[in-house]
């Protein structure tokens, strides 16, 4: 790991020497000039992979060139993400990231980048709504029950994540550490197989995305227990937040961004960010993402790093207050 850390670090430098002398001639006005490298490291067909290919296909036609999905799993996102920490700094390498990329620097003690200093933030795209849901014949109906039969069976429940050390895992953990109740975390490799099997009755309960998961509340094939992020939703309106009941500050949201290597001239990056937050306000793209569950964000550079940073430091006082560490 340290040898790979090594690598991308020297990669870095040595695009940082080349890039001046790159984008010293007029290049950046012409940009882009050939096809764009999207690099996307979670698994094909889920949400982060469809809001890339999504946001590629209308940066293809606003920009006039070639925006390529290319799905680079693996190593829980951090193989795509080395990639692309090693990728020439010429804005045709870029990067779909989501919240394990704010979880992971927390959990692991070491990983072949530097999140803060080995990328450049280009846009966050979109943000996701969760909420707790639970197999119908659990025993808790509400959120109060839930905390009330963990602290009477601690272990018992079953709780799914769609990783270890990702956010569904660390929202688990800091609201068990926050309430004081243990759960036993049962760790997928995605979301695909999650819901069916806490339909199935193979879980207890989980995080997911709301609107994915509407019709199956709606249906009683699961049971909400509680809104995950900081907002109360119209459509599920006596449903109450975790912070409304007992962790007061409790927000946990999925999102997507896209980020570019260090060193990227910062007009390429720029450039990029304002057609992003053109594509968000495109009628078709807040469609497609609202039937997915999701919300256009569409943020400048600077905004999308202090967001960066904030997550990341939430996360790592998650982790450290719940004593979770993990190795590659």
């Amino acid at each position: 790991m340290r040898y790979l850390r090594l690598l991308t670090s020297c990669a870095a430098a040595s695009a940082t020497l080349l890039s001046g002398a790159v984008f010293s001639q007029g290049t950046v006005d012409a940009y882009p000039s050939k096809p764009v490298m999207v690099i996307v490291p979670y698994a094909t067909g889920g949400p982060v992979d469809r809001e890339g290919r999504l946001y590629s296909a209308k940066l293809s036609k606003l920009m006039g060139q070639q925006f390529v999905v290319d799905s680079k799993p693996g190593a829980g996102t951090t193989i795509g993400t080395a990639y692309v920490a090693r990728a020439k700094p010429d804005g045709y390498t870029l990067l779909v990231v989501a919240a394990s990329f704010t979880t992971f620097p927390a959990v692991y003690k070491e990983l072949p980048f530097d999140t803060m200093k080995d990328f450049a933030p280009v846009s966050l795209v979109s943000k996701r709504a969760i909420v707790l849901v639970a197999h119908p014949g659990f025993p808790a109906k509400t959120f109060p029950e839930y905390v009330a039969y963990a602290k009477a069976n601690p272990g018992k429940i079953n709780f799914g994540t769609s990783g270890a050390g990702g956010v569904s895992h660390l929202g688990g953990a800091w609201l068990h550490s926050a309430t004081n109740t243990k759960v036993t975390f049962v760790h997928y490799k995605g979301t695909g197989a999650l819901l069916p099997d806490l339909i199935a009755g193979r879980l207890d309960v989980t995080p997911a995305a709301f609107l994915v998961s509407l019709s199956m509340i709606k249906s009683g094939k699961l049971r909400v227990l509680a809104l995950m992020n900081k907002e109360r939703s119209d459509l599920l309106p006596g449903v109450p937040t975790i912070a409304e009941q007992g962790i007061p500050g409790y927000d946990y949201a999925s999102w997507t961004g896209f980020i570019a290597p260090a060193a990227t001239p910062a007009a390429i990056v720029n450039k990029l960010s304002e057609a992003l937050a053109k594509v968000a306000k495109a009628p078709d793209v807040v469609a497609a993402l609202e039937a997915d569950g999701g919300m256009p964000v569409g943020s400048t550079p600077a905004q999308f790093r202090q967001f960066l940073v904030a997550e990341t430091d939430r996360w790592r006082k998650v982790a450290r207050d719940g004593g979770i560490k993990l190795e590659q």
